[in-house]
């Protein structure tokens, strides 16, 4: 099975219609079929494993890295709870300017950038909670 063959088996599985991983991807309509006629570039590569919830070598292998994907572990509601508290305490210390106002560069930063500077917080929470499930507990999170 090529790379390609296994984004439609898993997308079939997991009911995604080609056209919308497409799209939501910024991919032009049939891509994906085009893609049969050479190789994934690295990026779009990157980008479809991480659409899928797939290791980038099970990709680009086509399935024979692994008997099955590697699936990430879900958070629970006591992870959305720390997680939660944890940007909050983050956020307060930013807001309430205990250091100090925020700088880049020679700008103070502004509410929107703030918003989007909590965003990056909470992206990077979640991600830390999930390699840290799989690297210190990895029995208890196999399926």
């Amino acid at each position: 099975m090529n790379s390609v063959e296994l984004i439609k088996k898993i997308c079939k599985e997991r009911k995604i219609p080609i056209s919308r991983l497409e799209r939501e991807l910024g991919y032009g309509n049939g891509y994906i079929n085009q893609l049969k006629k050479g190789t994934i570039p690295s990026n779009r590569a990157v980008e479809i494993a991480n659409y899928l919830q797939i290791e980038l070598p099970y990709l680009l292998s086509g399935g024979k890295a692994d008997d099955s994907p590697a699936q990430t572990p879900e958070l629970t509601a006591r992870d959305e709870r720390d997680i939660k508290k944890d940007l909050d305490n983050i956020m307060d210390k930013i807001r309430n300017g205990e250091d100090g106002p925020l700088y880049y560069g020679d700008t103070e930063i502004d509410s929107a950038s703030l918003s989007l500077l909590q965003n990056a917080f909470e992206y990077a929470l979640r991600e830390t909670k999930k390699e840290n499930k799989v690297k210190y507990n990895p029995n208890k999170n196999k399926k």
